[in-house]
């Protein structure tokens, strides 16, 4: 045995001393018992996780063929009373989350106690105007302390959040708002990456010339300019916090299981945004239990999810998760290699950072960067390294658990989709092999199967097919907001009574999962899902293309780039300035993450005879793959793919 694998078991041994789930018999024994008994398991752990105002009628009904699915019906509860109110006895004065600013030295720590007077204020604020149980409100903010502040102040009272990226552009944003009929947005007057700064306000008015029904506007001042009113609907932060007589308390609005907790939107095959909605009872569990046990989370850990909180393990680890179970937390404003690549390092150190999770994507970028500024710091406080969002390399994977784990942390290479509400497959610390590459097995509730293009289930292992999920758990979505229909027939549809997750999976040998990539029309850069319909229908805008199609091709840090075939009119208008043209076009409809990599020319797209594109053709030119386009006779015109293909450039990236 290698001794890499020795050190490997020798870690594994140590973490099943201690782990919550200490040995694959205890897993296997209450696995089996989640999947034949869910009612009896899932109303012990909802006891366990929770606290409930009224206890639930029925712990679970469903009907997957009308995706309607129902956890704790008749259950009452709040997810703010069970994030803050609750541990004021014990934990008042523990911290909840220390903050660290973009520049280097700016930081803040709020303790429960804080965190309780500060959500009341805004929640006290909200209902003063007028925002009630069921009302949207659009969150726009950077990862500073106020959005979860926001986040839980509408918790309180029973308003619907939905947190929106701040990379997306106002155009993005307006739709969000428009999708969701928000009657509020909470943003900042600017923000800060790099050193430079963002400006989400400005952002925001943009996007309320288009999207114009949003009665209140609250700004929290960030930069310290003191200049963030311009409207009669504006309000600023420290207006809200500034009363003369602030509420010592804001009641929590008792909740059915079943009300929406918040909507993240996603990118489907189709372009439009898709709001996907989360309820209180199934999700808060979810979120406590899948975090408890898959990150070991213990009373003096200090947890850091340096997802974004408009990404759903920013939601689920970085708020819900952390908050539900009593934890300290990190946010970071800024990037890791500004104003240098050690700000991770230094902020673990400083903070004794025990448990991190961050996305391959960054992995890769500061492999690259070297190991001399990881050599500066003490990380001997981390236990346990996690990895979500898409694959990580074998190569990664390798270099995070040598150089940043120094071979003792297990990593959790965990998968999972807003869909999910939280990792559905995911290794366990002490009882699962550490294996590059492999999300393991599944978690509790949750049955995968893997279905080959027949429809039968895998016989043998490595064969891949596409990965769905047999019976609900308590994190799965309930909808999309005002299009259950689509709902229905994005998830339930093409494989009847399971839930299609649209990615392509395949098991090892030992029974371990192993996610492919996508089979539907979206690309995922740096974890972010971005539908080729959107980009594509932003190409066409443009009076010289005829049509695109994009596809995503291998990328040496995003794990999968933008590439985008583009037809047209007139070649003697390819230039420089037209590559640039439609590069810009796409980022300001769509936002930096939507940034194409690669643009080629072309008179038209190769399409079957009956006028398909051919996106399996064009994804293997894209990756370099042409000896595996196989037999091209029956397409319409074969000399186009020819052409195609000798005009391919590998690695011409823009």
């Amino acid at each position: 045995m290698a001794d890499i694998e020795k050190l490997r078991n020798a870690h594994l041994e140590e973490f099943e001393k201690t782990a919550h789930i200490n040995s694959m018999e205890e897993y296997k024994r209450l696995y089996r018992r989640s999947i034949e008994a869910p009612d009896a398991f899932w109303g012990e752990q909802a006891k366990t996780y929770l606290s409930w105002d009224k206890i639930w009628d029925f712990v679970l009904r469903y009907d997957f063929e009308e995706a309607r699915i129902e956890w704790f019906g008749g259950g009452v509860l709040n997810a703010c009373h069970n994030c803050i109110d609750r541990h004021l006895e014990l934990r008042k004065d523990k911290i909840a989350y220390h903050w660290v600013g973009d520049s280097p030295g700016e930081t803040r720590s709020v303790t429960y106690s804080d965190l309780h007077a500060r959500v009341c204020n805004l929640a006290a604020e909200l209902k003063y105007r007028g925002v009630s149980k069921g009302d949207r409100v659009i969150l726009y903010m950077p990862r500073v302390i106020e959005l979860p502040v926001a986040m839980l102040a509408c918790a309180r009272i029973g308003a619907v959040h939905s947190v929106v990226f701040g990379g997306f552009s106002p155009k993005a944003l307006a739709n969000r708002i428009s999708d969701c009929s928000a009657r509020v947005v909470i943003t900042v007057d600017s923000g800060f990456r790099s050193g430079k700064l963002l400006p989400y306000k400005t952002n925001v008015e943009k996007a309320l010339e288009i999207a114009s029904d949003v009665e209140t506007v609250i700004i929290f001042d960030r930069t310290g300019q003191k200049k963030v009113l311009s409207s009669s609907r504006n309000i600023g932060w420290h207006e809200v916090n500034a009363a003369p007589d602030p509420p010592a308390d804001v009641a929590p609005e008792p909740m059915n299981a079943e009300d929406p907790l918040f909507i993240l939107y996603t990118s489907g095959p189709s372009g439009k945004p898709v709001g996907i909605v989360h309820t209180h009872g199934g999700y808060l569990l979810y979120a406590a239990m899948s975090s408890r046990i898959i990150f070991d989370l213990r009373e003096d850990d200090v947890i850091w999810c340096t997802a974004d909180f408009g990404w759903i393990m920013g939601h689920s680890l970085g708020v819900y998760g952390s908050l539900l179970n009593g934890q300290t937390s990190v946010i970071f404003e800024g990037v890791p290699w500004y104003p240098t690549y050690d700000r991770y390092w230094e902020i673990i150190s400083k903070y004794k950072v025990s448990k991190f999770y961050t996305a391959p994507t960054v992995i890769r970028k500061l492999s690259r960067a070297g190991n001399d500024y990881l050599k500066k710091y003490d990380l001997s406080s981390l236990r346990l390294l996690g990895s979500a969002g898409e694959i990580l390399d074998h190569e990664s994977w390798e270099w995070f658990y040598r150089h940043v784990g120094y071979e003792r942390c297990p990593i959790v290479d965990t998968y999972f989709q807003i869909e999910t509400g939280g990792p559905v497959i995911s290794p366990l610390p002490g009882i699962s092999p550490l294996k590059p590459g492999s999300c393991s097995i599944p978690f509790f509730g949750t049955d995968p199967v893997i279905l080959d293009d027949s429809g039968d289930e895998a016989r043998y292992p490595n064969q891949r097919g596409v990965l769905c999920i047999r019976e609900p758990w308590p994190g799965i979505a309930r909808t999309v907001h005002g299009d259950h229909e689509q709902f229905i027939s994005t998830y339930f549809t093409q494989i009847p009574g399971m839930f299609f997750t649209a990615d392509e999976a395949m098991r090892d040998e030992d029974g371990n999962y192993r996610i492919i990539g996508r089979v539907d029309n979206v690309i995922n850069v740096s974890g972010h899902r971005i539908g080729t319909k959107e980009i594509e229908s932003i190409l066409e805008l443009h009076d010289q293309v005829i049509e695109a199609a994009a596809v995503g091709f291998p990328h040496p840090v995003k794990r999968q780039g933008i590439y985008a075939f583009v037809a047209i009119k007139d070649i003697s208008a390819i230039s420089d300035t037209l590559k640039n043209e439609l590069i810009s076009l796409v980022r300001q409809e769509i936002g930096p993450i939507a940034t194409i990599d690669v643009i080629q020319w072309t008179t038209a797209l190769p399409k079957t005879r009956s006028g398909k594109i051919l996106r399996t053709v064009l994804e293997k030119i894209a990756a370099g793959k042409t000896e595996e386009i196989g037999n091209i006779s029956g397409i319409a015109d074969t000399s186009l793919i020819e052409s195609l293909i000798k005009n391919h450039k590998p690695g011409d990236y823009t």
